[in-house]
């Protein structure tokens, strides 16, 4: 079963929907014409329920299938990304230092264009939670909406949700059972020193080389404390001290983010970061203050929910475009907190040739839309089947 010829017929649509949002960007829980768009659109198809305001812009809709039945829930990420677009597309964003630079303007379009369809044709039992969260982008939204009660107020049972791609083939599934997406830390640390006059140090207590000895040891973490098969990435990303050449500095500056796939590495990271600043900072006499910042678990599908995604997928794309057992992906989704509330599975969507996520060059594919909404719709389809 490829797309589905009704959702074929109104791609055009759906085209117009993405490059108006494309165009209006908005971050975070701001997103306030964001959802005023997808409320009209969702009034406009005939939701049986309209929910807004949730995690301040967050939208569930609910449309009610042919008879009595569970609620399966589907979610769409809304924001966008504090990056100046340099695509130069007719469409590019109309607001500077914004813009949809990961696709949600895509995964917005095409739970729509699944609203559409599923209000028009209502194939299905029970009913469907569409869910439009704010705040993937590092805010927690999808925690924010779990807090709020969503999964207990409309009795959700099991919920989906996917991501596009890039430089994977067009139209082709990726998921796999148990960890998928890794937990996302960040983290600050301060050295506290004494600046002075570069022609004479020994009056300083100079936090660079401090710096630069706790740079060095987060480096041995991955390669000494852990397993060589534990999947996790840590990363310094920002470095900074001084500010003229012949003055030691009062202060360094080092921040970054780690990534890992199970709760025991993510502990023994945790604990030697804080062991490495704290013996550095005695070693060389300096106070060193560590800062951490929790982004979210990891991202954990459940093997009946996967196994019935693939199934699905394989009838949208075919078999030959599926892989149920792709490899685990470093980067992190706050659906980890969906599915730490309810069953569920996260999928990824190729889309072919382009520049990655987060990318100031970055533009969803347009052709995968239909195909993302025709997997939606047949998730409730096959998951909540008309009785015969």
């Amino acid at each position: 079963m490829p797309v589905l010829n009704r959702i074929g017929e109104f791609s055009d649509d759906m085209k117009t929907w993405r490059r108006y949002l494309h165009e209006n960007p908005e971050l975070q829980y701001d997103c306030v014409n964001t959802a005023a768009f997808v409320a009209e659109k969702l009034e406009e198809f005939g939701v049986d329920e309209l929910h807004s305001g949730i995690a301040k812009t967050g939208i569930v809709a609910i449309v009610n299938g042919k008879g009595a039945g569970p609620t399966i829930g589907l979610r769409a990420d809304m924001d966008a990304l504090p990056i100046v677009e340099e695509t130069g597309l007719d469409y590019a964003s109309k607001i500077p230092g914004k813009m949809h630079a990961c696709g949600h303007d895509g995964h917005t379009t095409m739970l729509l264009g699944a609203a559409r369809y599923l209000c028009e044709t209502r194939n299905f039992t029970g009913r469907v939670a569409l869910i439009f969260q704010p705040a993937e982008e590092g805010e927690r939204g999808a925690l924010a909406m779990v807090e709020a009660g969503i999964m207990d107020d409309f009795d959700i049972k099991q919920v989906f949700a996917l991501h596009n791609l890039p430089n994977a083939p067009t139209g082709h599934f990726m998921m796999r059972e148990g960890a998928f997406l890794a937990a996302a830390d960040g983290f600050e640390i301060v050295v506290q020193g004494r600046g002075g006059h570069a022609a004479m140090p020994q009056e300083t207590l100079d936090p660079i080389p401090v710096a630069a000895n706790i740079y060095a040891a987060i480096q041995t973490i991955s390669s000494r404390n852990l397993h060589a098969r534990d999947n996790t990435v840590i990363s310094v990303t920002m470095f900074n001290a001084g500010t003229a050449f012949n003055i030691v500095p009062d202060t360094a500056f080092l921040a970054g983010t780690f990534r890992t796939l199970d709760k025991s590495s993510r502990d023994v990271v945790v604990r030697r970061l804080k062991e490495i600043c704290d013996f550095t900072g005695r070693a060389f006499g300096c106070e060193v203050r560590y800062h951490a910042k929790a982004a979210g678990p990891a991202t954990v599908n459940h093997r009946e929910q996967t196994a019935f995604a693939a199934r699905v997928a394989q009838g949208v794309s075919g078999a030959e475009k599926v892989n149920a057992e792709a490899e685990p992906i470093m980067g992190s989704e706050d659906f980890s907190y969906m599915l730490e509330a309810r069953p569920g599975a996260y999928v990824f969507l190729g889309a072919g040739e382009g520049a990655d996520l987060h990318h100031p060059k970055y533009d969803f594919n347009d052709e995968i839309s239909p195909i993302g909404a025709s997997y939606f719709v047949k998730l409730v389809e096959e998951a909540q089947p008309l009785k015969s």
